[in-house]
């Protein structure tokens, strides 16, 4: 891999965790419940972490970096994703912020799978698992909102 594709690599990670960073903060000034006000700042911050993790990776040199868990319910993978809108319901913004967690799962897994490096393996295998955690975390609040216990 060249030095062109990594960067393209690392910099379209760093523009997906950008994505979720705003979506996060976006939602979280569209809920009214200050719970999960609170769990997308939490969110929004971890996503903010991940792209300053990433943005180290350009300044190393990808000689040195070269491309060859938790729970997951699986429960919102298959529901179709409502749009961000101005009067977005909760389980909504819920079912976004899911597909979102499983879609950066999905990458850093695949760029785990296509690294040589032990080190960067480890890097995007541990941002993948805490991807899943996110994700599993939004999935029980989905699931308690969505399926409540009736009596």
């Amino acid at each position: 891999m060249d030095i062109e594709e990594y960067r393209s690599i690392i910099l379209n990670a760093i523009e997906k965790e950008i994505e979720s960073y705003t979506f996060y903060r976006t939602v979280r000034e569209k809920v009214k419940d200050e719970n999960l006000k609170s769990l997308f700042n939490e969110l929004a911050g971890e996503e903010s972490n991940h792209r300053r993790t990433l943005e180290g990776f350009l300044t190393k040199e990808p000689g040195k970096l070269g491309f060859d868990t938790k729970r997951d319910y699986k429960v919102t993978d298959t529901l179709e994703v409502p749009p961000l809108s101005a009067d977005l319901k909760p389980l909504d913004g819920l079912v976004i912020a899911i597909r979102n967690e499983l879609d950066a799962m999905q990458m850093y897994t695949q760029l785990a799978g296509l690294s040589v490096d032990p080190e960067q393996i480890e890097l995007f295998e541990s941002l993948a698992s805490m991807e899943r955690g996110h994700k599993a975390r939004l999935e029980d609040i989905y699931t308690n909102m969505a399926f409540p216990e009736a009596w």
